[in-house]
């Protein structure tokens, strides 16, 4: 079977935030290339459910686009609107991934993970997973789950063998 590398795209949902600053940003688009992955999109916007919303509907309705990781906005603050934003874009919801990242994070920060609400689904048949904004939770997430899921050759299976072609650069 031959390696598939998808084209992803990143965003960071924050109010302070720069590209000079978005160390969670850059975390996950370089663990994707470090993986063969194209980040072929990145963006910063305000924690907005609207502004939010017209990136990712943008990324949805692009074909070249195969999976998008969000960093920010879904904890439980009230400024926190990652999930308001993006649950009614979603065709379906992959629960698990919540439930798996919950479990993984009570084991490195206790029961403050239940302050999460990180989760995923599919759009348009484009991935989403949206992830804590810190870059623990980045690398967590990306160690425990991403990097295997995002993974062609990993059994017995895996998100990228959705995918029917490889990416292209």
């Amino acid at each position: 079977m031959n390696k598939k590398y998808l084209a992803c795209a990143v965003l960071t949902v924050s109010d302070t935030r720069t590209a000079g600053d978005d160390t969670s940003g850059n975390l996950l688009a370089e663990s994707l290339a470090h993986a063969g992955h194209y980040c072929r999109k990145r963006e910063i916007v305000k924690d907005n459910v609207y502004q939010i919303r017209r990136v990712l509907s943008d990324w949805i309705a692009d074909d070249t686009i195969q999976v998008i990781i969000t960093t920010g906005g879904t904890g439980f603050s009230h400024r926190d609107s990652t999930p308001e934003a993006v649950l009614p874009l979603l065709d379906r919801r992959i629960d698990g991934f919540g439930e798996l990242f919950r479990q993984i994070s009570y084991e490195e920060i206790g029961s403050s993970t239940i302050q999460s609400r990180a989760f995923a689904g599919m759009a348009n048949h484009t991935l989403i997973f949206c992830l804590p904004g810190s870059n623990h939770a980045c690398q967590t997430a990306w160690d425990r789950i991403l990097r295997e899921q995002l993974d062609s050759d990993h059994k017995p299976c895996n998100f990228a063998s959705h995918f029917d072609v490889h990416a292209q650069s």
